[in-house]
């Protein structure tokens, strides 16, 4: 609560800037698979036209002509997600552990892995979207972008998950918050 209180002038500085830059709402909500596979709507500061589902995959490929002018600078410096603090009061999500999925994806998921990832709140941040910060671009030189999210990509995130879920601790949460200030910070 307090970080959202904090961010407030911030948040609507953004939003005015959404609503100026291009017509439809601040907010971009999308259904997610949650702790223990309940599904909530995500809250994230909206990056791409308003009808960008109707014309399109899930995924973000490179240079997607969906993304706005804000959205762009907001994608790279990860602003768009601060309305996911929404969802940690909530009770949805933490500020660490698996990023949420969309039902679509997590229907992928192997049982074992499936368990063990879902197993935790999941996050606004965790190791593996450290580690896939260029994915759009990993997408963009796939010849099939969703195939190559699904058969390559999406295993080495719920390995990922699923190591996270096996051995969090306020440690490594820390540290996962550590790393991704200081990634943030350098690409601001």
């Amino acid at each position: 609560m307090a970080a959202l209180l904090f961010l407030a002038p911030v948040l609507a500085v953004v939003a005015l800037w959404i609503k100026l830059d291009s017509p439809g709402p601040v907010f971009f909500r999308q259904q997610r698979v949650g702790r223990h596979g309940r599904p909530f709507a995500i809250h994230k500061f909206r990056t791409m036209v308003a009808d960008a589902p109707q014309r399109g995959l899930a995924l973000t490929v490179g240079a997607d002509p969906r993304i706005t002018r804000s959205g762009a600078w907001l994608r790279q410096t990860r602003v768009d997600e601060l309305p996911q603090l929404i969802d940690v009061l909530l009770g949805h999500m933490s500020l660490v552990g698996p990023r949420p999925e969309v039902p679509r994806y997590v229907q992928h998921y192997p049982p074992a892995l499936r368990e063990r990832a879902l197993a935790v709140r999941p996050g606004i941040t965790d190791p593996s979207s450290l580690e896939f910060l260029d994915e759009a671009e990993l997408l963009a030189a796939a010849a099939d972008p969703e195939r190559e999210y699904i058969d390559r990509i999406l295993p080495r995130k719920l390995q990922a998950a699923a190591d996270y879920a096996d051995r969090a601790s306020l440690w490594t949460d820390l540290q996962v918050i550590v790393r991704t200030l200081r990634l943030l910070l350098s690409r601001a």
